[in-house]
Parts: C-alpha cells; sequence; structure tokens
C-alpha cells in the first residue's frame, strides 16, 4: 500500500509511516527455490539437513509419536487447556454454522436440462503452525478445526522443531491426525511433494516467516495455498467519540507481533489524532514488548485526518486492511459502508484480541491490500465446489443446436461433430441446417 498523497482531496497526514511498502527480496526467493528443489529431489534427508542448518535440530525422526502427544498434553497448563479448548468450541460453531450456509445444489433450468454442484472436501491438508517469538496457541485452532468441520479426510500439522510443545498439545487438541516438527520453507517442500516420512497434501494453509510465505507462493500450482501472508495490520476508522487511549491500546496489542506490523488510524476528528499519536508513545513507554512495538509504530505506522466521513471510508477501502476496527458515533451504520477488509470489529468492545484468540472467527486474515478481493480463512476453504449436469433427450434437444451451429462458427469441426452426435440419445438426427451451422 502505497503512502497516502497529501495532495488528495479530504486526506491530512497526520504521522506518516516512514517505509510505506514491502520490497520482495530475490535472495530470499532463489534460497527458498534451492530448498524446495532439494526436498523434492532428495526428500527426508534434505529435511533432515536444513532443521540442522536452519533450526539447529538434529531429530532422528520429525513426527510426532502418540505417546510424545499424550505428554506434551498431560505438561499443559490445566487452565491453559481449558482456554484452548474453549476457542476451539467458539471456531468449531462458527464454522459449523458458515458451512450449514453452503448447501449443494441441483437445478433444471430447461425441461431435461439438470445442473448442479456438490461440495467435496479436500482430501489432505496441511497446516502450517509459525513458531515465532510467541507460542501462539491459537495459531493451530484457526488453521485445523475448519479442515475438521469441511470434513478432510486427513490433516498435517507442521511446527518449527523450536516451538513451544503447547503447540504440540494444541494441534492434537484442535485435531491434527499427524503432526511433524519441521519448520520454515522445508517443510512446506515437504507437504507440497511428499517425503518418505511426510505425506503430500493438496492444500496447505496457515502463516509463516517470509520464507515459508515466499515457498508457499513458489509451490502454488503443484498444491493449492490459503493466501500469500504479509506482516500483520490493525487500522481503526473514528469519528470525534473514539477514545485515545482504547485506540492505542488496540494499535498496540498488533504492533507487537512483529517489527513490520502496519498500524493505523483514519479519522475525521484532528483532536482523536493528535491525542492518539500522543497515548501511543506513552503506552510504549511501560509496554514490556516495546522492542518490537515501538519499531513498528515508528516504520509502519501513521495517522490520516480525513475531512468527512466519506473520504475516511474510501481511505480505509484503498488501505483494505487485515483488521479493521470502527470506532464511531454509530459503528453499524459506518461498517455497512466499508467494503474493502480482511475482518471487521464493529464498535469499540469488538477487539481484535478476542478474534486473535478464542471469539470464533478466523484469524487468519488477507494482508497487503488483499482484503480487496479475497476474505480470510474459512471452512469454505477446505472445500470444493465442483458443478456437474446430465442431460435427458429434451435437453440435448434443447441445447445441442445452438452448440453445434456456435461450434461451427469457430471452426472447431470435432466439437460440431461431438454436438451432433444424437446417436446417444437414441434421438432422430437433427434438422440439416444445424448440422451445417447455420441459423434456424
Amino acid at each position: 500500500m502505497p503512502a497516502p498523497d497529501t495532495a488528495d482531496a479530504g486526506l491530512t497526514v497526520i504521522k506518516p509511516a516512514r517505509r510505506a511498502s514491502l520490497q520482495d527480496d530475490d535472495a530470499r526467493g532463489a534460497t527458498v527455490r534451492a530448498v524446495l528443489e532439494d526436498v523434492r529431489r532428495r526428500g527426508d534427508a534434505a529435511v533432515r539437513e536444513y532443521a540442522a542448518a536452519f533450526d539447529r535440530s538434529h531429530l532422528a525422526a520429525f513426527e510426532v509419536t502418540p505417546a510424545e502427544r499424550e505428554e506434551t498434553l498431560a505438561r499443559l497448563d490445566p487452565a491453559a487447556r481449558a482456554d484452548a479448548e474453549f476457542a476451539i468450541a467458539r471456531v468449531r460453531d462458527f464454522a459449523t454454522a458458515q458451512l450449514g450456509t453452503m448447501l449443494p445444489l441441483e437445478v433444471e433450468p430447461l425441461p431435461g436440462l439438470h445442473l448442479g454442484h456438490r461440495l467435496i472436501p479436500i482430501r489432505r491438508v496441511g497446516a502450517y503452525v509459525p513458531g515465532g517469538r510467541y507460542p501462539l496457541l491459537s495459531a493451530p485452532v484457526m488453521t485445523i478445526v475448519p479442515a475438521r468441520v469441511a470434513g478432510c479426510d486427513e490433516v498435517i500439522a507442521c511446527l518449527p522443531p523450536g516451538a513451544h510443545p503447547d503447540m504440540i498439545a494444541v494441534c492434537h487438541l484442535a485435531g491434527a491426525d499427524r503432526i511433524f516438527r519441521i519448520g520454515g520453507a522445508q517443510a512446506i517442500a515437504a507437504m507440497a511433494f511428499g517425503t518418505e516420512s511426510v505425506p503430500a497434501v493438496d492444500k496447505i494453509v496457515g502463516p509463516g516467516n517470509a520464507y515459508v510465505n515466499e515457498a508457499k507462493r513458489q509451490v502454488f500450482g503443484t498444491v493449492g495455498i490459503d493466501q500469500l501472508a504479509g506482516p500483520s495490520e490493525i487500522y481503526v476508522v473514528a469519528d470525534e467519540t473514539g477514545d485515545a487511549e482504547m485506540i492505542a491500546t488496540d494499535l498496540l496489542a498488533q504492533a507487537e507481533h512483529d517489527v513490520m506490523t502496519r498500524v493505523g488510524l483514519i479519522t475525521t476528528s484532528r483532536a482523536l489524532a493528535e491525542a492518539t499519536v500522543a497515548a501511543v508513545e506513552r503506552q510504549l513507554t511501560d509496554l514490556p514488548t516495546a522492542d518490537v512495538a515501538g519499531p513498528a509504530w515508528r516504520d509502519h505506522g501513521e495517522v490520516v485526518l480525513c475531512a468527512d466521513e466519506a473520504a475516511m471510508i474510501a481511505y480505509s477501502d484503498r488501505v483494505a486492511a487485515e483488521h479493521l476496527q470502527v470506532h464511531t458515533a454509530d459503528p453499524q451504520a459506518t461498517a455497512r459502508k466499508l467494503r474493502n477488509y480482511g475482518s471487521l470489529f464493529i464498535g469499540p468492545l469488538a477487539s481484535v484480541v478476542y478474534s486473535d484468540k478464542c471469539c470464533g472467527t478466523n484469524h487468519t486474515l488477507p494482508t497487503l491490500g488483499a482484503g480487496r478481493y479475497t476474505g480470510g480463512l474459512w471452512v469454505g476453504s477446505y472445500l470444493k465446489v465442483c458443478t456437474h449436469q446430465w442431460l435427458d433427450p429434451r435437453g440435448v434437444a434443447a441445447v445441442a443446436p445452438p452448440a453445434i451451429r456456435q461450434s461451427a462458427r469457430e471452426g472447431l469441426e470435432g466439437h460440431r461433430r461431438a454436438a451432433a452426435f444424437w446417436r446417444r440419445t437414441g434421438n432422430a438426427a437433427p434438422a440439416e441446417a444445424d448440422l451445417a451451422g447455420e441459423a434456424p
């Protein structure tokens, strides 16, 4: 997302982002390409070498055994387990409700012409579970639980060897069939191509670091992927009713994810804009994660003052933020006017943190403007909507003549012959004019 042009009508930049865009790294792409090809050719041996080189891991076996799964579960703090199970239940319930809105279809738009679609679960999916700076126990919940609700036959989870043991326990609770201690680009390669230990999957989901993201980009086509994830983002649209301390708190909550996190306020109130900048700076002085949140705010934070609500809505839709909070006098009315975002948090009580952890909506969301054309991970991400058709003689009589004529006009004789092959129906041949491609 480019920095706002101060010449844009109705926009004043109160606090600009120092680094407005993220550039591709050609060296990273080359490194990932080499890893993918090596794992594709040499399988487990290559994975083992990269695990030693990148993760300082020397595991004899990658897969977490049933006994190890039970051990991590037994060691999981009871309160942490209860909170994980609460999150699993909320995500499962919402995914189940979403699935209920998706239905198979059978229609007969013309007598004898039958069209429809089926909802087919993807057979095997791979969930990449990031290790990262913190043990994000919600991460496996968001990628594994919807796959179970969708009805996938098998769910494979990969997480870095150094990931917190509690992450394995939550992968288990969320329903992973198999769990592997493999991280980075080599994990994506293993799931995409298969190795002696890791089965090849049909689709890979879940966020990771820049190397994981690049690996997902490069294997797309061999397997499906959910999306390409950039650094986390949070923006707030607010009018003069916004609370600067609350907004600053929510911005910093996301900023502590990563020094590359993009945070922003889009407002019609100069007083709120200036108060929020001051509140962020003040809160950073005693925030334990200020070493991460501070650089994110300094380099990727912005505050934009808009002349009116229309300009505020337009700029928000231009940003298409991953997380978009609405703090206005009538947040429901404002929400109805917004169209580009990953997930929308309506009203001051709807903190992004609730969705991040446990309220039920998925926190795996589009970043870097992708909210203009896609939503986030959901139960439908694990299903294929596949069409079908069947015809009886009445349907053939309706569709064959135009199909014959169109094929003839296009010069596709094979198509014309297939469309004119009426012996399959047992009916009389079509009119000579139809066979010749002439108008009836």
